[in-house]
């Protein structure tokens, strides 16, 4: 099972949702480096659970316990490893699926790879749990980019077909989404989004949405072509986050529906510096950064797990079989996973940059 990214700098995942713990382990941080915990405690909570009434109703504090690679607050050199202990599982939840798959969940799938003996119970290795100790290793990182001026932004760009307002692809405004409770640009949208959360809520159903992603202060000329180019590298980790369906750079698909006289991004001097009019490439060219701000999209598909009755099959007895799942879930994972992406953004960028 691979759970490891990352050249440079190496991050390894660890544990199961209803394990005993779940954990990072940080290798190739550079010494020396001052981490402010309260930071990584504030950006963690934004992931956590059972916050708000449009998430799971879990509850965990999410407390990281740090085993080493810090003295005194600042990196030594060693490998970062932290531990996060579970302390609310319900795992007879997951009882009525040990031989019954969920539709569009890793259940079957994960059985045939590990020939029946998967952990499900909370999703196993599977789980968005997981995305904890991601938030952690990422809020680390962004630290060290904050130190070279580099940042990440992200907000949910829409909630099923409603959407927010954009990013300035040219220049992205120091907006402080993050510490909203529901991190979108344009407030009244958001509220539209909500209602359209509960609908699903009540519905015993669920919807996916976009978000989307800036870098800024990345100069040009990081990255390689073809195979390790900087997209290529982000999308990789970006589909590490479970319940991630696409991404798109830059004008992406729309891209296909222009002329390339309206998609190109001419050149010109800004501030005594080349930059480009328009940003339609997304910041990347070749692979290579070109020193605009760096713009994806990562879309989330609408949470597996829902209250309605679904059809599925025993594995044991080839037979079809109805299903009603139990448990906890998000009716949107969505407004959760708007930090994992930023977190994962800035692990991959600061390996490409260090």
């Amino acid at each position: 099972m691979s759970s490891i990214m990352g050249n440079k700098i190496k991050i390894s995942v660890f544990g199961q949702s209803h394990s005993k713990g779940i954990g990072v382990v940080i290798d190739g941080l550079p010494s020396g480096k001052k981490i402010d915990m309260e930071k990584v405690m504030a950006f963690m909570e934004r992931r956590a659970p059972g916050r708000n009434a449009y998430s799971t109703k879990r509850r965990e504090p999410d407390t990281p316990e740090i085993l080493s690679g810090l003295v005194d607050g600042v990196t030594c050199g060693a490998p970062l490893a932290m531990v996060i202990y579970n302390q609310n599982q319900r795992s007879n939840d997951y009882n009525n699926i040990m031989d019954t798959p969920r539709p569009s969940h890793a259940d079957y799938s994960g059985y045939m790879r590990y020939n029946g003996f998967n952990d499900v119970a909370g999703g196993g290795h599977f789980s968005g749990r997981l995305t904890a100790p991601l938030c952690f290793a990422g809020a680390v990182c962004m630290q060290i980019l904050e130190e070279m001026g580099v940042n990440v932004y992200t907000h949910i760009l829409s909630i099923k077909n409603i959407k927010d307002d954009r990013f300035n692809p040219i220049k992205i405004e120091n907006f402080e989404i993050g510490k909203k409770d529901f991190p979108v640009i344009n407030d009244a949208k958001g509220n539209e989004m909500k209602a359209e959360i509960e609908k699903a809520r009540l519905n015993l159903d669920s919807v996916g949405g976009v978000v989307e992603c800036a870098i800024t202060g990345v100069k040009a000329g990081f990255g390689d072509p073809m195979f390790d180019g900087v997209e290529n590298q982000l999308a990789k980790n970006i589909f590490g986050i479970p319940a991630v369906k696409g991404i798109e750079f830059g004008n992406g698909f729309n891209a296909t529906t222009l002329y390339g006289s309206e998609n190109n991004d001419d050149f010109c001097i800004m501030d005594g510096e080349i930059k480009t009019v328009t940003n339609n490439s997304g910041g990347i060219n070749g692979g290579i950064t070109n020193g605009m701000p760096i713009l994806f999209d990562v879309a989330f598909k609408p949470t597996a797990s829902i209250y309605k009755k679904q059809n599925s099959v025993s594995i044991s007895e080839k037979t079809e079989k109805e299903l009603q799942i139990k448990g906890r879930h998000d009716p949107c994972i969505v407004p959760r996973a708007v930090p994992v992406v930023e977190a994962v953004a800035a692990i991959t960028i600061l390996d490409i940059l260090i």
